[in-house]
C-alpha cells in the first residue's frame, strides 16, 4: 500500500455477512436502538421511524437494504447525516473509525448484481473478508424519502 494515497476517514460496520464503511463526515452518532414504528407500504428494508433526539428519523435495516438475508441482531443505530436529512442505520454492530487509503479500494465490478450499485462507492478488503464503501446521499432513494417526508426537498 502506498502510504502517500490519499486517505478518508470512515466508520465500519457490520452488516449481516458484509462489512460496510462509511465516510465519518457524514455520521451524527452511534446508539442502541430504539423502539421503532413500522408503516405498512414500506420497503422491506425499512423498519419504520423512531424518535432521535426528539426528531422523527427513518430506520433502515442496512443489511435487507444490501440485499443480506437473514440479517443478524441489530444492535446498533448509526445516525447518519443526508443533506439536511437525518437517518439511522440499523446494524449488527459497530467495529470502528477507519483510515481507508483509495489505494486499497477498487471500483464496484459490473458483474455484481445483488449489491445496490448506487449505493456501493467503491469495494476492498479488510482481512478476508470483503469491504463495502457506501454513499451516504444514497443510502435512501429519494421515491422512499419521499413516501415518508412529502414536505422536506433536499
Amino acid at each position: 500500500m502506498d502510504d502517500r494515497s490519499p486517505q478518508t476517514q470512515v466508520i465500519l460496520l457490520r452488516a449481516s455477512s458484509l462489512i460496510c464503511a462509511i465516510p465519518l463526515v457524514h455520521v451524527v452518532e452511534t446508539m442502541r436502538p430504539l423502539p421503532v414504528r413500522g408503516f405498512s407500504g414500506s420497503p422491506e428494508f425499512v423498519a419504520g421511524m423512531a424518535i432521535i433526539r426528539g426528531r422523527a428519523t427513518a430506520v433502515v435495516d442496512l443489511g435487507k437494504l444490501l440485499g443480506e438475508h437473514g440479517s443478524g441482531l441489530l444492535g446498533r443505530y448509526v445516525t447518519i447525516r443526508v443533506g439536511t436529512r437525518h437517518l439511522a442505520l440499523a446494524v449488527e454492530g459497530v467495529l470502528g473509525i477507519r483510515a481507508l487509503a483509495e489505494s486499497s479500494l477498487d471500483p464496484l465490478p459490473p458483474l455484481v448484481g445483488h449489491l445496490n450499485d448506487p449505493l456501493v462507492e467503491r469495494v476492498g478488503a479488510r482481512d478476508s473478508e470483503l469491504l463495502v464503501v457506501l454513499r451516504a446521499s444514497r443510502v435512501l432513494p429519494e421515491e422512499v424519502w419521499q413516501r415518508m417526508t412529502p414536505e422536506e426537498t433536499p
